[in-house]
């Protein structure tokens, strides 16, 4: 058993979306995650995709995507990006029913992997396209979801604990955040996040070990397309 990660997909089989306008690497991008995907992970593994699974603006458009997802090896646990407009994040229960045993849907829950608990939400940072208001307002309700995922999981005996978001944990030039101290506070061994793409955005937030926490970037591009091992 192994538990791996990677995110933005960024699936458009219902939908003209090519991603290689946006750089070169992504051509073919959904061949080279089948191919990378089955030969790493295992039935027995558990992968968890940290958001923007889909460009299809509804279940309906989204529902090649989906079936692309589901049949990877392994136990497949989604956490909700910017761009998965499919989800709505009041009806996370929703798609557990409609997917149960195929796919898990990570919002205001926790899952499992041997003795961790496994939390997440989309995550919030300040990229300069809204108001410091607005970010505010987003940011604080990430964080209450989080929270939600933390407390359920300590509520049910889990010490053990990885952090997953879409989002990056700080805003460009940060070296703290609500999510670092969360992460802190109780006492998180890895977060693991996305949503960066392009050579000039893979520093945008922490790589590496931070006060005793190891922070990885698993943006597919950034990958290769090769999911990442965290345990």
């Amino acid at each position: 058993m192994a538990l791996w990660a990677m995110g933005d997909f960024h699936l458009a089989f219902s939908v003209d979306k090519p991603m290689e306008v946006f750089d070169p690497v992504w051509k073919n991008h959904e061949k080279k995650i089948q191919k990378y995907v089955r030969k790493s992970v295992k039935d027995t593994d558990t992968i968890v995709i940290t958001g923007d699974h889909s460009w299809g603006r509804n279940l309906e458009e989204c529902e090649l995507d989906l079936k692309f997802i589901e049949d990877l090896p392994g136990k497949k646990i989604l956490l909700r990006g910017n761009h998965d407009m499919f989800w709505d994040a009041k009806k996370t229960a929703k798609l557990n029913d409609a997917f149960d045993g195929k796919m898990y849907f990570l919002q205001n829950n926790y899952y499992t992997y041997e003795d961790y608990a496994l939390v997440g939400t989309k995550g919030y940072c300040y990229e300069g396209k809204d108001s410091i208001e607005h970010f505010m307002k987003i940011r604080e309700r990430e964080l209450e979801r989080l929270q939600i995922s933390f407390d359920k999981a300590k509520g049910d005996g889990y010490s053990k604990f990885i952090m997953f978001l879409h989002y990056p944990p700080t805003s460009i030039g940060e070296q703290e955040s609500p999510f670092t101290q969360i992460a802190e506070e109780y006492g998180v061994e890895q977060v693991i996040y996305s949503h960066c793409h392009g050579q000039k955005r893979y520093d945008d937030s922490f790589k590496g070990e931070v006060n005793g926490i190891m922070y990885r970037l698993v943006s597919a591009d950034y990958l290769r397309f090769k999911p990442q091992r965290i345990l």
